[in-house]
């Protein structure tokens, strides 16, 4: 997250010349990037079956992933520092092992309220973990090496997204050991076990010249705003808008105007903002995070399209799991292509990526609603190809723009903006998706409520991908 000085790279980049553990470390760091990723498909598939077991009410299971994504929000930047500080092995170590206690929290959980708390603790262990990754490959790999290292880490979230789906069908499915949805959480203790063997054995300290302090103020505040916002998004629906929730989000504003007016007194004083307030001066920056919200908005279609397949259409969660697989296959193979498409194009990747997932969720929408009953497939795989093209193309284009030495800030702030926008896309076209259910749906009911909550996120990528025109265009690289 922070801005290294060239003497320091040069440093780093001997070191890692001469340590011949750092290929041996890869597969360890890239297991901090799969295991969120992973754990965030299998829980969407298991939805359905928490529900029955646990008595969860609708808001509940929607809290299962919105808590989880608002958490690693908040916290993601703050972890990324706690690296910097502290050490980015020792902080790697901790994020896995506390990862892997909350995922047997979550496997234990006897209620929907330990079930969320347990949700919450993966999201910050993940901030504690997660921004280690990056960093390291930074730091650990020389320069000629790093293209190949990042594209590892690239083809992770794709890999992560096909097993996603494939192990939580068959995990919430097969019953292992008697367990049902339970075990999608319980796969991450064997992982993290090994990611926490391999971290000690394998990886090199390092830690930044001259580390950001903590905003533990700025920390405060930005969750107030998130939890005034996204708790009566999600509960106002059911519990038929009391005062009280009313009184909440009408606050949100209040705690944001709060945060904005805190952040800009701390960079006054030379403190170190949690936000970077002075970035949002540049409009290409402010227009990529506009993007990069509504972008992952997509969020939503995990959890309506599990919820339409097991609860509307009867399917087995293994049978749902492979329905998905298209999307997770398309995104897999626009991943890997992805730099060279960016090559190719340019900025203009981004309208490409979008103008596909409108075209993609659009056939998804005529599949579902009988229009064109045999392009669901179709449909997913180009949706899942504009995904894996975006993915990488709005955090490039938009980090383009900055000063380098703010690109640690911008790129932080990016990713905490797709994590706002998956907590705010569950709760509110979540929200949509519930509430056209009514209070006995049948299949139609069913197909009706994602149809109509997949358009509102046609209509987000559609806004996106206009957006992206608005960027100036640069030379396509050689």
């Amino acid at each position: 997250m922070t801005s290294e000085t060239t003497e320091t790279l040069q440093f780093h980049d001997a070191r890692a010349a001469a340590d011949p553990r750092r290929w041996l470390a890869l597969p360890v760091l890239l297991t901090g990037a799969f295991l969120p990723i992973l754990d965030f498909n299998v829980v969407n598939l298991a939805l359905p079956a928490i529900r029955e077991n646990l008595g969860a009410s609708a808001g509940e299971v929607q809290f299962v992933i919105s808590a989880y994504a608002a958490t690693y929000a908040v916290f993601l930047i703050t972890g990324g520092r706690l690296g910097d500080l502290l050490g980015r092995r020792r902080m790697f170590l901790t994020g896995v092992a506390g990862f892997t206690i909350a995922s047997v929290l979550c496997g234990i959980a006897w209620s929907p309220t330990l079930l969320v708390a347990g949700r919450i603790l993966q999201g910050l262990t993940a901030t504690v973990m997660a921004p280690q990754v990056l960093a390291s490959i930074r730091v650990l790999f020389p320069a000629a090496e790093q293209g190949r290292a990042l594209g590892f880490y690239g083809a992770t979230f794709g890999l992560a997204n096909i097993c996603g789906q494939l192990l939580g069908g068959v995990l919430v499915s097969a019953h292992p050991f008697g367990l049902a949805w339970q075990a999608i959480f319980l796969i991450n203790v064997p992982i993290g076990l090994a990611a926490l063997i391999g971290g000690m054995l394998f990886m090199t300290e390092t830690r930044a010249a001259h580390a950001q302090r903590l905003d533990i103020g700025g920390v405060i505040l930005l969750s107030l705003t998130l939890g005034l916002l996204v708790y009566p998004l999600i509960e106002g629906r059911e519990s038929g808008w009391p005062f009280w929730i009313v009184a909440m989000l009408l606050a949100s504003p209040l705690t944001l105007a709060a945060f904005v007016r805190f952040e800009a007194r701390l960079a006054a004083r030379g403190g170190d903002p949690l936000v970077a307030l002075h970035l949002l001066r540049n409009s290409d920056f402010v227009i990529g995070l506009v993007m990069a919200l509504a972008f992952y908005m997509l969020s939503s279609f995990y959890l309506t399209f599990a919820v339409y397949l097991q609860s509307g259409l009867h399917q087995t969660p293994l049978a749902a799991g492979l329905a998905t697989l298209p999307f997770a296959t398309g995104f897999f193979v626009a991943s890997l292509l992805s730099s060279y498409v960016m090559q190719w194009l340019g900025v203009r990747a981004l309208t490409l990526g979008f103008a596909l997932q409108v075209i993609g969720f659009g056939t998804v929408m005529c599949a579902v609603g009988g229009a064109l009953p045999q392009g669901l497939e179709l449909g997913l795989v180009c949706g899942g190809l504009g995904f894996g093209t975006v993915m990488p193309s709005v955090i490039k284009a938009v980090i383009s723009s900055i000063d380098p030495r703010h690109a640690g800030l911008a790129s932080g702030m990016m990713i905490s903006t797709f994590q706002v926008g998956a907590a705010l896309g569950v709760a509110i076209i979540g929200g949509i998706f519930y509430s056209l259910l009514g209070p006995r749906p049948d299949a139609a009911d069913y197909a009706h409520a994602f149809t109509i909550a997949l358009g509102c996120n046609v209509a987000l990528l559609a806004l996106g991908g206009w957006l992206s025109l608005w960027l100036p265009r640069e030379p396509a690289a050689a």
